[in-house]
């Protein structure tokens, strides 16, 4: 169709096959298809006197020049015939078949066949296999066995052309996790009405650069004729899918290049005959489909109106808060990553956050890495972030909004995510600036930012609860986690190759939409009377964490006490065992008067109180 499509007149020449003829009946192979659905075609044919050795060098270069790497001179004719015509096939050891006899049928389930690539692999009862009379050679339209294929010694072949059921070859492709160049032609579906010239033409070649003789008839099992289609296509219909009207003897024209026979011509519209390799062309949106790539979309003019409604929700409306999020993030110099949602099983061995039970499985994977889907950002953030240091990318700030996935009393659910992560160094390599590795306090800040923006407030940090953080903190909001962050553990970074420390934040993102206020931003004028400050050394026991200090001061005064800040730690030296000292200071404001002292030392007396109370803190 590419060819006729042109400007100038180009007239595509197909190689003939009328050189063709019987040389001899000294090696018959009989062939019984017991599986007519999964093979509506089947053809084949033996040579004999055939001398295996390297292809000429136009051959060779021909299939170097699509990328292929060169074999021996049967292997390689069937490569070039099927990239030539689109048909894919196979050349059995005529001396292997025993029985002289060709079955194709399907085998009992859990039947063990090995491959050719030496991999032994366990059968289901919808395979189909080519057989001889004691054994399976080939998994039909798929991978050739490791005991039937051509070998330096093969003097004599069957050489097979067949059409095989594209669903069938795409289950049994996808179940195996292989996807080979003959597998990807017969799931997409090939001409049925090519089969037999494909072979003839393989044949030919074979006796060009391998000699030898044809030693058989032909045999062509297609008992039932796979028809061509008949579609009916209405002008009217065209014009209304399309949205302008193309002249008729374009259209016809258009049709005839792709090979589709007008059959007859109305006032209303055209009957059409499709070519039964065209299986995607079946209906009449089908044709009309293929009229417009061909006649050019960018022919067709934009409507001059357009017509939009504008709705309103409730709630805050997702992509806008990921846009305002994401610019913020990467103003900050984070970089957005897409992962795919598709993983491996194997993960759930790393961390216990994962349940088998409620992960969702494929039913026909592309591979076992691509099994299921993910039950956790962090695995495939991982797979990003070891991608990168591989290809000396090591100082990496990235975020990603994605989906978890999950099966539960037999509901499948859907869980949004905001995902952070930091590795390597905090600023690029200068002379200006200190080298410092990117640490925990850095992914607190982005965590702390992202929070701010989207205007939550929250009191609740504890430490986390998830196996893959070596250490970390969860902030929660209404007693439900709103995000986790910490650095990850060395022995999940290990199943990635990664040595370097990684820190990681997992937000909870339908959390987030729910709790960020619906107004926009609100700002307030500078306070008119002073902050005051007040410092406090307190001694206390190695154990105690500056949350706990932040969370009793917040407690003890909610009203004046506007921050916490710890500015220097302290251990060792002339302190008792056990023990550490704590710098922190206190800021406190009345935004309608300015304090005084007497308001000022009765909350520090009972910040002091407190601490001693529950802590055991003794000032310095």
């Amino acid at each position: 169709a590419g060819l006729l499509q042109q400007e100038i007149n180009l007239e595509l020449i197909t190689p003939s096959v009328s050189a063709f003829h019987l040389d001899s009946r000294t090696l018959k192979i009989d062939v019984d298809v017991l599986d007519k659905q999964r093979a509506p075609r089947y053809c084949g044919v033996t040579l004999t006197g055939l001398s295996i050795q390297d292809s000429p060098l136009w051959l060779q270069n021909r299939l170097k020049a699509i990328g292929l790497s060169p074999i021996n001179n049967i292997v390689d004719v069937t490569n070039y015939v099927l990239h030539e015509l689109g048909q894919p096939l196979h050349a059995f050891d005529a001396a292997k078949i025993s029985g002289n006899k060709i079955e194709v049928r399907t085998l009992p389930k859990g039947t063990k066949f090995t491959t050719l690539d030496e991999v032994e692999r366990v059968l289901h009862e919808e395979d189909l296999m080519i057989c001889d009379a004691e054994k399976p050679m080939c998994i039909a339209g798929v991978f050739g066995g490791i005991n039937s294929g051509v070998t330096e010694e093969t003097t004599s072949i069957f050489l097979e052309s067949a059409y095989f059921d594209p669903v069938s070859i795409r289950k049994t492709a996808k179940r195996h996790g292989l996807n080979t160049d003959a597998s990807f032609r017969f799931e997409r579906g090939i001409d049925p009405n090519i089969t037999e010239y494909a072979l003839k033409r393989a044949v030919l070649l074979i006796l060009e650069v391998a000699g030898g003789e044809v030693s058989s008839d032909v045999v062509d099992a297609y008992p039932n004729k796979i028809e061509d289609y008949q579609v009916v296509m209405s002008f009217e219909n065209a014009k209304r899918l399309i949205g302008e009207e193309i002249p008729r003897e374009t259209i016809k024209s258009i049709l005839t290049s792709l090979e589709i026979k007008v059959n007859n011509v109305t006032e209303t519209g055209l009957g059409l005959t499709v070519p039964a390799y065209r299986n995607d062309v079946q209906r009449e949106a089908d044709i009309i489909e293929e009229i417009l790539r061909v006649y050019g979309y960018n022919r067709v003019p934009t409507a001059e109106k357009l017509n939009a409604s504008v709705s309103y929700s409730s709630q805050y409306e997702d992509h806008r808060l990921q846009n305002v999020i994401g610019d913020m993030l990467v103003a900050k110099g984070c970089f957005e990553m897409m992962t795919n949602s598709l993983t491996t099983d194997k993960y759930a061995e790393l961390t216990e956050q994962i349940n088998a039970e409620e992960v969702v499985t494929l039913l026909n994977p592309l591979s076992q890495d691509l099994a299921s889907l993910r039950q956790s950002m962090l695995f495939s953030t991982l797979e990003t972030v070891s991608y990168n240091i591989n290809r000396q990318q090591v100082n990496l700030k990235l975020f990603e909004f994605g989906k978890t996935y999950g099966l539960k009393e037999a509901e499948f659910r859907e869980d949004k995510h905001l995902a952070l992560v930091i590795t390597g160094e905090k600023n690029p390599e200068s002379w200006t600036l200190e080298s410092q590795r990117s640490d925990f306090f850095e992914l607190k800040g982005l965590v702390q930012a992202v929070i701010k923006r989207l205007g939550i407030h929250y009191q609740d940090i504890s430490s986390v609860e998830n196996d893959y953080f070596s250490e970390g903190l969860t902030i929660k909001v209404k007693g439900k986690s709103l995000v986790d962050f910490g650095p990850v553990k060395q022995s999940v970074l290990k199943s990635f190759g990664i040595e370097q420390p990684v820190l990681f934040a997992d937000f909870n993102w339908d959390m987030a939409l729910e709790l960020a206020p619906l107004s926009t931003l609100s700002y307030e004028d500078i306070p008119k009377y002073p902050e005051v400050r007040r410092d406090f050394a307190l001694l206390l026991d190695e154990h105690v964490s500056f949350d706990t200090i932040n969370t009793i001061a917040r407690k003890t005064e909610r009203k004046l006490l506007k921050s916490v800040n710890l500015f220097d730690v302290y251990q060792g030296g002339k302190l008792p065992k056990g023990k550490k000292s704590y710098a922190v200071s206190f800021i406190l404001q009345d935004k309608k008067k300015t304090l005084t002292d007497k308001q000022i030392d009765k909350i520090m007396a009972r910040l002091q109180a407190n601490f001693e109370k529950e802590v055991g803190a003794e000032l310095r």
